[in-house]
């Protein structure tokens, strides 16, 4: 059963992983785009948080912590410090991911950049690149303490 749960905890990570890159790549791509396209972008990078960022987000948190407990058998002795950093990290990236970068791309998916709220938007766009950067280098630094559990 642990191998199920650490396969979906892989298929979590690559989804919010896989899903942030995409984002931020799109993102890097958009910077060449006229001001009234940035709406679709950012409505399409919305859209790939919301349906694989958050999810994946959500499946490697909770299979972590499963995975945890039965390595563990309830008792917190005998982890190691790569164990402990990608957990750290992990629930870094995941909150700030979960309680700041959903929240903002959602309210940004819903914006018009050329309308009324022109400057809110690209508030809300710099708020994003910020905080998808911090949640990310948390989430690579979770995936080098993974790697190095070996």
């Amino acid at each position: 059963m642990s191998r199920l749960w650490l396969f979906l905890h892989l298929l979590g990570f690559t989804m919010w992983l896989g899903g942030a890159i995409a984002s931020m790549i799109v993102g890097i791509a958009a910077k060449r785009e006229e001001r009234g396209g940035l709406g679709a972008v950012v409505r399409a990078q919305s859209k790939l948080t919301a349906v694989a960022i958050a999810p994946g987000t959500l499946l490697t948190v909770l299979t972590g912590i499963i995975l945890t407990f039965q390595l563990s058998g309830g008792e917190l002795a005998g982890f190691s410090f790569w164990l402990v950093v990608m957990q750290g990290a992990g629930l870094i990236a995941a909150l700030i991911t979960l309680l700041i970068a959903l929240p903002t791309a959602s309210r940004l998916g819903r914006l018009d950049p050329t309308g009324e709220a022109a400057r809110y938007f690209d508030e809300l766009r710099q708020r994003q690149r910020i905080v998808a950067s911090i949640a990310g280098i948390f989430g690579l630094v979770a995936l080098f303490a993974g790697a190095m559990l070996g």
